[in-house]
């Protein structure tokens, strides 16, 4: 790991994005709710949220931290893709963007997770089905004392 001991507490805020491509089906059946295992969002929510409190036991460098807020959204933005949205907070001396991209990127697993069923062709595998764009959209640091 960086030795970030030297480097002053502030505010730190990062917004990641990324997009799940399904079938038509998949995308109509979560609008209805129609989904066998359940409440997709509220589901892909909460694993994005503890996806981002993990992130250091995922990613070997990364630093553990205290995070302060993380608030992860998904919407149906169009009949083939999901768009999914995290926003991580910490008062830290090393950034929160690792954490804001692994959040979205369980989230969109979870996802996908939960309609694979209907995401399969007659031999099984997911032709259609892929996470695309997964990137941090913005970061913020506030000014160290």
């Amino acid at each position: 790991m960086v030795d970030v001991g030297g480097k002053p507490v502030v505010f730190r805020e990062a917004v990641a994005e990324g997009f799940l491509r399904l079938r038509v089906g998949s995308v109509e059946r979560i609008r209805k709710g129609a989904v066998e295992k359940g409440d997709v969002f509220a589901v892909a929510r909460v694993a994005g949220v503890l996806a981002a409190k993990r992130t250091s036991e995922l990613v070997p460098l990364c630093h553990p931290l205290r995070l302060t807020d993380v608030n992860v959204s998904l919407a149906v933005v169009d009949k083939e893709r999901v768009r999914g949205e995290a926003t991580v907070k910490a008062v830290e001396r090393t950034g929160v963007e690792m954490e804001a991209l692994v959040a979205v990127s369980v989230a969109l697993l979870t996802v996908w997770d939960m309609v694979k069923q209907y995401e399969k062709d007659a031999a099984g595998q997911y032709p259609v089905t892929r996470i695309e764009g997964v990137r941090v959209l913005r970061k913020v640091k506030s000014k160290g004392e």
